[in-house]
């Protein structure tokens, strides 16, 4: 104890530790009572509602902190289907698996008795037989320009890390394919991404070494918990954020989808989509599910609907941002050195990776 305030150096020390959380509860629960009540009058921080609008706030150089939030979305262009589009979508191609409902191919439960499907599917969509997008790049892009803050994803394709982000940069809210662990709660060991990719590849039902119970990737199933840092990541970064995009997601699955209703009020939101997602019930809004996005109303004030495919809304911005006739080709050919593998993607993805460090020139 400090001997002039009788002040526990340890309870401050905690105290500090607890107000990022703080912070979040109580910007939470202000937009709970100024949404339902009426008070309050949100800043304006976009000059309009638009991708333009959006292009000029982040040059303008008020924008540092921006996080991204994506889904299966940003990989189509890789040739990963996403889950949920009709006819081509992920659950709409599983009736070769015999499955009760589609959804089971990711239940933990039908897991445990039935694993062959997911093994069998996993085969298809392995990490490291796709190459990442544009839209993976761009993200990149804002992380090289000190931009970003984090990426929060649900992807378990792993592309963010082949395109460059690393470990801090990333927030695989769902899991990734990079570590592996026995079921049994008893044993729980641990196998690396090799070990796992020649059990699949070799036609074997993955088995723990040491108890012979199965051993599943570090994706998150239905009916498992998110990773604990997920939990303690958004309530450090959210209400630090001040530019939130949202790229590639139907905002859907819960508690993934309620990240966007945990920024500021002021905080502007842009959403590029195939269609307008993140417009939840009132009600659930309130409680802080989906996110109440408002795109269309009258009191609409800073979130801004961009509705194209992943690569061409990044592409669009890029191009808004940037000056393309200064853009230095040595810092072009650096990006190609920094990513090896990019000499060895198809030459249309080649085109489209330097058009957009060519356009992404923010000052």
């Amino acid at each position: 104890y400090c001997v002039l305030c009788r002040n526990n150096p340890t309870t401050a020390v905690k105290r500090k530790l607890q107000e990022p959380q703080r912070v979040c509860e109580m910007d939470f629960l202000r937009n709970l009572f100024s949404s339902t009540l009426g008070l309050g009058s949100p800043d304006k921080v976009l000059d309009e509602l638009t991708l333009e609008g959006v292009a000029q706030y982040i040059k303008s150089g008020k924008c540092k902190n921006i996080l991204c939030m994506v889904g299966a979305g940003i990989s189509t262009s890789a040739g990963i289907p996403d889950f949920r589009s009709p006819g081509t979508g992920l659950y709409a191609n599983l009736q070769k698996y015999n499955l009760p409902y589609p959804e089971a191919i990711f239940q933990i439960d039908y897991f445990k008795k039935h694993p062959e499907p997911f093994f069998a599917l996993a085969r298809e969509l392995y990490p490291g037989q796709f190459k990442p997008t544009v839209c993976h790049y761009f993200i990149k892009l804002l992380k090289d320009k000190g931009l970003l803050r984090r990426c929060y994803s649900q992807n378990i394709d792993t592309l963010e890390r082949v395109a460059g982000l690393e470990g801090d940069d990333l927030i695989e809210a769902h899991g990734t394919f990079y570590t592996s662990h026995c079921v049994s709660f008893c044993c729980r060991a641990e196998y690396n991404l090799d070990w796992m990719k020649e059990k699949i590849f070799s036609d074997d039902i993955p088995k723990c070494d040491k108890c012979n119970s199965l051993v599943k990737p570090d994706i998150v199933f239905f009916g498992e918990n998110l990773p604990v840092r997920f939990f303690t990541s958004m309530k450090m970064d959210f209400p630090r954020c001040d530019l939130l995009i949202v790229m590639g997601t139907s905002l859907q699955v819960q508690p993934f989808a309620g990240l966007v209703g945990r920024v500021s009020k002021s905080c502007p939101r842009l959403l590029i989509n195939m269609e307008k997602a993140g417009q939840a019930d009132p009600l659930l809004g309130l409680l802080g599910f989906g996110g109440g996005m408002d795109f269309d109303s009258d009191k609409a004030y800073r979130d801004v609907a961009h509705i194209s495919t992943c690569d061409d809304g990044c592409l669009a911005l890029a191009d808004l941002l940037g000056k393309t006739a200064n853009k230095p080709l040595s810092f072009v050919q650096h990006e190609h050195e920094s990513i090896g593998y990019i000499s060895r993607a198809p030459l249309e993805i080649q085109k489209v990776y330097v058009a957009t460090l060519v356009c992404l020139n923010i000052q």
